[in-house]
């Protein structure tokens, strides 16, 4: 009895983990007919300009609030904890690199997840379930082309500009409680700021994690709606486990690029 038990629990082992396998190989050769159809014509701007609008420019709110209120958590937090060793004038350089570094591409990146990714999956498995998918392939208009390519390229343009957004906000936000607020000398935490973050390291390393998480993010919520099943189950499910995947996605891969650019 206990063989069987344990048989059958290999058994479902090996069936989840080739389940999961084949799941990425269905995604890998999903996200290369996006990438072949991004470099070849018809451009189709008008649309991309659209969902460029849909994706980032509804953001920008969320964004921007968001990144303000980190930025003032972080001037607070950090004000108080460098306050116990006598390095209260570093607090532009902690709060400049920590938003540069890490938490400026991260943040922003689940907050366009949560938003935009989860709207962008939904409106395509919806699509599929009113056959509007089908409707395209049989006026000879290739789906792929028309409805995915837009929104995975608008996700992969609009999230550097919203990272840029919200670190230049938290930016501000820590300027305030640290220096308008607390009283700290605002020469001293620009100059701070400016001495601690690197051109070449910090402001490229997160310019490399934005877009990498904006393709992310593009092209896990196009192939979780495109893949949909045609129901409103279906729907449900792809929203959801298009934040889910992508989020996870985000975290780990911030630590492969930060272990592979170097601290």
């Amino acid at each position: 009895m206990i063989g069987r038990r344990v048989q059958g629990s290999v058994q479902g082992l090996g069936r989840r983990s080739l389940d999961a396998v084949v799941g990425l190989g269905r995604m890998a050769a999903f996200v290369g007919t996006v990438a072949s159809h991004a470099v070849r014509p018809p451009w189709r701007l008008r649309r991309l300009v659209d969902e460029i609008f849909d994706v980032g420019v509804l953001s920008v709110a969320i964004v921007c609030l968001s990144g303000a209120t980190v930025g003032a958590v972080l001037g607070l937090q950090g004000y108080v904890t460098l306050s116990r060793f006598g390095a209260a004038n570093s607090l532009g350089a902690v709060v400049g690199l920590v938003l540069v570094r890490e938490l400026g591409p991260v943040l922003t990146a689940l907050l366009v997840t949560g938003r935009a990714g989860s709207a962008m999956a939904a409106e395509i498995a919806s699509m599929v379930t009113t056959n509007q998918v089908d409707g395209l392939r049989m006026m000879s208009i290739d789906p792929v082309d028309f409805v995915v390519r837009p929104k995975a390229l608008a996700m992969l343009f609009a999230m550097p500009m919203l990272n840029a957004l919200f670190i230049v906000f938290a930016l501000f936000g820590g300027y305030a409680v640290g220096v308008e607020l607390l009283g700290l000398d605002g020469g001293t935490y620009v100059t701070s700021m400016e001495e601690s973050i690197d051109l070449r390291n910090d402001v490229a390393g997160t310019l490399l994690k934005s877009v990498v998480f904006g393709a992310l993010v593009g092209a896990i919520a196009t192939y979780r709606g495109y893949t949909s099943e045609p129901t409103a189950a279906g729907v449900s499910a792809a929203t959801t486990s298009t934040v889910v995947t992508a989020s996870v996605a985000v975290l780990v891969f911030d630590y492969v690029i930060t272990a592979l650019w170097g601290v």
